[in-house]
This record gives C-alpha cells, sequence and structure tokens, in this order.
C-alpha cells in the first residue's frame, strides 16, 4: 500500500489526538497505520514539504523487500525504515516468551549496526512472523537500497532496548563513498 502526501491520520487510537499528515491538508483518518503516523510526525519535525508511506504487508516476500528497496535507491530521497523487533522476549511481552526472540533481536541489532546486509537477508520469514517481527519485510528492503545504491556505508545503532517485552532498534545508515 501507498499513502501519498495527502494522507493524514491522528494518535487519538493511541490514547493522543495529535494530528499528523504526510505533507498535505487531508481529513486525518482515524485507521491511519502507525508507520504512516510515525512519518507523518517525524516529517513535521524535519521540516520536509511532504512524505510517501510504502507499507508492507508482513509476509511479502525477500526478494520483492530486495526489488523495492532496488527501486527505491534510484530515487533522490531519504530514507526511512520503521520495523519492530520480536514481541516475545520476556515476561513482560504481551505473548508468551520464546528463547528464539533474543538471538533474532540480536541479528537484527548487529545487523543496523554493522550494515550487514547479508544478515537482514538471512531473517526468515516464517521465524519472524512467530516472533511478532513485522516489520521484517521492511528491514529486508534495506539491502536492495545499499546494492543499488553503491558505495560504502556506515551504521550507527542509536537505540536498541526492549521496554515492556518489545524491542526496538533505530539506527542511521549512511552513505559514506
Amino acid at each position: 500500500m501507498v499513502l501519498g502526501p495527502d494522507a493524514a491520520g491522528t494518535f487519538e487510537g493511541f490514547g493522543v489526538d495529535v494530528r499528523v499528515t504526510l505533507g498535505g491538508a487531508g481529513t486525518p483518518d482515524p485507521q491511519l497505520p502507525l508507520p504512516a503516523l510515525i512519518a507523518g510526525l517525524l516529517r513535521e519535525q524535519a521540516g520536509a514539504h511532504s512524505a510517501t508511506t510504502r507499507l508492507l504487508a508482513p509476509d511479502t516476500p525477500v526478494d520483492e523487500c530486495q526489488r523495492l528497496g532496488t527501486e527505491l535507491a534510484v530515487e533522490d530521497v531519504g530514507l526511512l525504515v520503521l520495523a519492530d523487533g520480536t514481541n516475545r522476549s520476556d515476561e513482560r511481552s504481551p505473548y508468551p516468551p520464546d528463547e528464539r526472540a533474543k538471538p533474532v533481536d540480536e541479528q537484527i541489532r548487529a545487523a543496523l549496526a554493522d550494515v550487514d546486509t547479508n544478515a537482514l537477508l538471512a531473517l526468515e520469514p516464517e521465524l519472524c512472523a512467530e516472533l511478532g517481527v513485522a516489520g521484517r519485510a521492511a528491514l529486508q528492503v534495506l539491502p536492495g537500497v545499499v546494492a543499488a545504491g553503491g558505495g560504502t556505508w556506515r551504521g550507527d545503532l542509536l537505540y536498541s532496548a526492549t521496554p515492556y517485552g518489545v524491542t526496538y532498534h533505530v539506527a542511521t545508515w549512511t552513505r559514506t563513498a
């Protein structure tokens, strides 16, 4: 699903009526997906004119993710990838803990820090689905971007933690040459 600059929404369903847009003045859609809401909030904070979001289904095949990354690499835009880690890491998790969760989170954490595209491509769709990594497909777009963009890349892991039993990672990837 692609949402363009006319999309608008609100965080009201998450407890606070903060309205955001991807660039236009559209009527807020109370069902706008969370990644689009976050993109709109960050767009406004960064002062960007507009944003387009591409939402991937959790079961998007790996090769389709890479193809999308290749397509995005030719566009002269910044890229924000929103993807969660596991939601089964510990007793605070919304689902029963699973011993396989921490190694998967570590694989994602290390891949983001080291710009390890092979490790991202190695994420198994079925295992990620079982462990609640709904953003696996979004993470697997990155190898296509790096391959098509060429050059040398540096990763900076800014945050990686498991508050409330769900793991979140925040990293930046910068082409250095």
